[in-house]
């Protein structure tokens, strides 16, 4: 699942990184406008990142609650696991979540779960 979020969130933390590279270079030249100006930049970035953080979190939460109200979920086991294709065939619909993904991780997930509308 690529998100836009999450793809802003890297470009931005790569720039704030860059800056925070830049912050020695910086405070030698001693310019007092110039130094302002850098932590005005670093600050804006590292709030917009966080605002991204938050709307990730959000969307995240959002699809956990949507899954978690379908009326079947399960297990999946090692078997099915190693057969996905035809697991995903014989039960339209099905979503599997990962423990190891950001959504099963938001969803407290311990094991590989399908969640779905009908029985599989």
């Amino acid at each position: 699942m690529k998100e836009k979020e999450k793809a802003e969130i890297k470009r931005l933390s790569d720039l704030l990184d860059a800056l925070n590279h830049k912050d020695t270079a910086v405070i030698q030249q001693g310019n007092v406008e110039l130094i302002a100006q850098h932590t005005k930049e670093k600050e804006k970035l590292a709030a917009e990142i966080e605002r991204l953080k938050g709307v990730r979190v959000e969307k995240l939460s959002a699809e956990a609650q949507k899954l978690s109200q379908l009326p079947f979920s399960r297990e999946i086991t090692k078997k099915e696991q190693a057969d996905m294709g035809s697991l995903k065939k014989s039960a339209r619909g099905l979503i599997v979540v990962h423990p190891m993904t950001a959504l099963g991780r938001e969803m407290g997930l311990k094991v590989v779960t399908g969640y779905a509308k009908k029985a599989f």
